[in-house]
């Protein structure tokens, strides 16, 4: 089968289509044949060699975390799915390879009926992380959030996942975004200089919680959250632990410079986006969908941090 992977760390040129073995499913788990796969962010920097002390890989890497398609195998134990059904899931964190024509699911949920292809296989990863941070805050009803990074591919689930919790949300991103950040449920702000004052204007009340999600700003958004780090959890910034602040991740293995040992995935997300969709208060937007061929240029937009929504691979 055809898999993305990359043999040494460098610019988004080392990633390629090779030609390896089809995984198969094992006890508990299924094997789909993929329809589209997310290009996962934090890949960025395992590819460009980055986090290279802190994150121990092996060559060749396999990429891909999230993916959407049909079960064509259901392993030992598996009762609530059935061959050629079509689900949305995520492949074991340590394993990964979803970027292929085969993906090993560790946990998955139906694909939900008014979602596409390429918005189905770019949800799992957003949908576990933003869980796992709301969780993490304790957000609910009645709160007040402000998504730092808002129009990217995790901050736009985010939002609609605190705006579903009952929460009132502030965005931020680029001006040209605002209009989009509304739709989705969150009043807009620009980031940069001025944003303390900026955020303070929009919620005199004050912020009860600051989901990060872009990285670079913490001094501001602990000053946001009352000057509480402990009300800030960062899914991007590596020097969270100087700041006394969380930085949540899945990484099993990672060593001590991230900051923190992994958290526990919440995969109890999938079943809630699946309810959320459903009710139409769920979308997933997808920046860019290329076939896996252009990989390379999934990886170039992906890194530039600039693109609205997640960045797929259709296969």
């Amino acid at each position: 089968m055809r898999a993305i992977q990359f043999t040494e760390y460098g610019p988004p040129g080392v990633v390629h289509v090779a030609e390896v073995a089809e995984p198969h499913a094992g006890p508990g788990r299924i094997r789909i044949a993929v329809r589209a796969s997310g290009i996962s962010p934090g890949e960025m920097y395992i590819r460009s060699g980055t986090l290279r002390d802190v994150v121990p890989i092996t060559f060749p890497y396999r990429t891909g975390f999230d993916a959407a398609g049909v079960v064509d195998e259901v392993g030992a134990g598996v009762t609530d799915v059935r061959v050629g059904d079509e689900v949305f899931g995520m492949a074991d964190a340590a394993v990964r390879g979803a970027n292929a024509d085969f993906v090993v699911l560790a946990a998955w949920a139906p694909k939900p009926a008014g979602w596409s292809w390429a918005e189905a296989g770019g949800a799992a990863g957003s949908v576990e992380t933003s869980t796992r941070v709301l969780d993490r805050l304790a957000v609910g009803a009645g709160q007040t959030v402000l998504v730092q990074g808002a129009a990217g591919g995790v901050g736009t689930v985010a939002v609609q996942f605190a705006v579903a919790r009952g929460a009132t949300v502030i965005g931020t991103a680029s001006e040209h975004n605002h209009d989009f950040l509304r739709s989705l449920g969150a009043e807009p702000t620009t980031y940069g200089p001025g944003l303390v004052e900026r955020v303070r204007a929009l919620a005199p009340g004050g912020v009860d919680a600051v989901f990060d999600c872009a990285g670079g700003a913490l001094p501001d958004l602990i000053a946001v959250a009352g000057g509480d780090p402990a009300r800030v959890v960062t899914i991007n910034d590596f020097t969270a632990a100087a700041h006394g602040v969380h930085m949540s991740h899945g990484v099993p293995g990672a060593k001590e410079g991230v900051g923190t040992a992994a958290d526990p995935l919440a995969v109890h997300g999938l079943a809630i986006a699946v309810t959320l969709a459903a009710e139409g208060r769920l979308r997933v937007p997808v920046a860019a969908a290329f076939p896996l061929a252009e990989v390379v240029a999934a990886h170039e937009l992906s890194e530039t941090r600039h693109a609205r929504g997640k960045v797929v691979l259709v296969h």
